[in-house]
């Protein structure tokens, strides 16, 4: 579903506009020694849920980097979810959250140096059994899945305005607001947790 469109009462098309969330995000990684606060702005697309919009944050949390930012994503077929580009305008890190076309994973393996896919859901387990052999040949590729009770419970954190905590040791999240505490532990699919 690219754009959403209602009509007003002319009859003319409007356009939904994306709800803006922001997150104040304190990361303390102690795997990578990454310590740092974010002030960050998520565009929430009309039809993104809670649930996909809380995964990316996470996803901005896992790989978290002054260069890191948020792509265009749902709206915009030639940008991930989050990029993490150098100073030269090459893309370092793609990452795309939920269940990807295959093809596209393809192509953006080839843009990217690494490609990172986070994968939610109930669908996710068919999404990775009909994807595996085509995918296992990027050596580029990392795909890691989250648990569906966590990705839920993420979804609950979700308000307009979020003071987050997140921790990160030994490849186990704890992420914490003032709406509660929840303990992520994901499964890695292919290619190994944040590799440089």
């Amino acid at each position: 579903m690219r754009g959403c469109k209602i009509l007003d009462q002319s009859g003319t098309h409007m356009a939904i506009k994306a709800t803006v969330f922001k997150a104040a995000l304190q990361i303390a990684d102690m795997d990578r020694h990454y310590y740092a606060d974010h002030a960050l702005t998520l565009a929430r697309h009309p039809s993104e849920t809670d649930e996909r919009m809380m995964v990316r944050l996470l996803a901005f949390a896992l790989y978290a980097d002054d260069a890191l930012t948020f792509g265009k994503g749902m709206s915009n077929d030639d940008e991930p979810d989050l990029w993490h580009k150098d100073l030269t305008g090459a893309i370092e890190r793609w990452i795309e959250v939920g269940l990807p076309d295959e093809r596209a994973i393809r192509k953006a393996s080839g843009r990217a140096n690494q490609v990172v896919v986070i994968s939610y859901g109930r669908a996710a387990d068919i999404w990775w059994n009909e994807n595996r052999d085509k995918l296992q040949r990027l050596n580029n590729l990392t795909v890691l899945k989250l648990p569906s009770e966590t990705t839920l419970a993420l979804a609950a954190l979700a308000s307009r305005t979020m003071q987050l905590q997140c921790i990160i040791q030994e490849g186990h999240i704890m992420m914490t607001s003032d709406a509660g505490m929840i303990e992520i532990e994901p499964k890695i699919l292919q290619g190994s947790f944040r590799s440089a």
